[in-house]
């Protein structure tokens, strides 16, 4: 039985007024045993309100995880699951742009995303926020969506050029500031070990080798570790200079002999954690445009 043990850390970084990442973990018992969603969106630095965007989808998947998952689970399927969230974020898509389009202003966000259910995950993927698996060794296992990626991609930039590219920021696609998004969705098996989501501005500055240096699943021995060594790492990437916002969570997964599910409900979530981490004050804003709006 997969037993997950998950946390977020959040910085606003050296130079902005506003944290624009927004950050969730919803951790949950349930039929199939444990379940856990998690989340990081990074708001677009360069686009206003980028901080709303992030949370809206946000709170969003928040919503779906309470109110559309145990559905899901009556006959679970993560490709289905999957599907969905494309669609969902493709809505999401043109309700910020339309949104932004009636107050003049252009905002966007990325979305990375993984759900795991007993011993499988569903990863859903816009932008250039990533998720890592650590186990023996480190490997990325989304797609950067950005300028700099494709560049490296056609043989035209090496790894190194695009860490200094003035361009790296540029993004191919993200929610609420593209035409049409295309999520990139990938099912896998999960493992035993580490899974790490982040925003750009963790990794811009931090190694893969300072990454598994401290993520590996034999550093995490609890919960006080994980978010030592994250603090540890989002120190250093500030005092390395980093501008942006920086966000981390990360999930360590063992296996337990123990059984650990609800059955005395087919269509029930007994909640463990729900950690939400957003800009409030743009988010008051949000809502009092909703009390106006019936379209979200």
């Amino acid at each position: 039985m997969m037993q997950f043990i998950a946390i977020a850390e959040t910085d606003i970084g050296i130079s902005r007024k506003t944290n624009q990442d927004s950050v969730l973990i919803k951790h949950a018992i349930s039929k199939y045993g444990e379940v856990l969603l998690a989340v990081v969106c990074d708001g677009m630095g360069g686009l206003e309100n980028g901080e709303l965007a992030s949370a809206t989808v946000v709170r969003a998947f928040s919503e779906w995880f309470d109110e559309e998952l145990p559905r899901e689970l009556e006959t679970i399927d993560m490709q289905v699951i999957g599907e969905k969230w494309s669609l969902f974020l493709k809505e999401l898509n043109v309700k910020i742009s339309e949104y932004g389009q009636s107050i003049c202003v252009k905002l966007g966000t990325t979305f990375t995303g993984i759900l795991f259910v007993g011993n499988r995950y569903i990863v859903g993927h816009v932008g250039d926020t990533r998720i890592y698996r650590i186990n023996e060794s480190l490997e990325q296992i989304t797609t950067d969506q950005s300028f700099v990626a494709r560049e490296v991609d056609r043989g035209l930039m090496t790894e190194e050029q695009a860490r200094k590219d003035k361009r790296r920021n540029i993004l191919l696609q993200c929610v609420g500031a593209s035409a049409r998004v295309k999520p990139q969705l990938i099912c896998g098996s999960a493992e035993p070990g580490v899974y790490m989501l982040c925003s750009d501005g963790f990794y811009h500055h931090i190694s893969e080798n300072e990454m598994f240096e401290k993520f590996n699943p034999l550093c995490l021995v609890d919960r006080r570790m994980m978010h030592s060594n994250a603090r540890f790492l989002i120190e250093q990437a500030k005092l390395r200079k980093e501008r942006d916002n920086i966000s981390i969570i990360l999930i360590k997964i063992t296996i337990s002999s123990e059984e650990k599910s609800d059955r005395s409900a087919e269509n029930r979530l007994l909640i463990l954690d729900d950690i939400m981490y957003i800009n409030s004050d743009e988010v008051i804003k949000w809502d009092e445009h909703m009390e106006n709006t019936d379209w979200y």
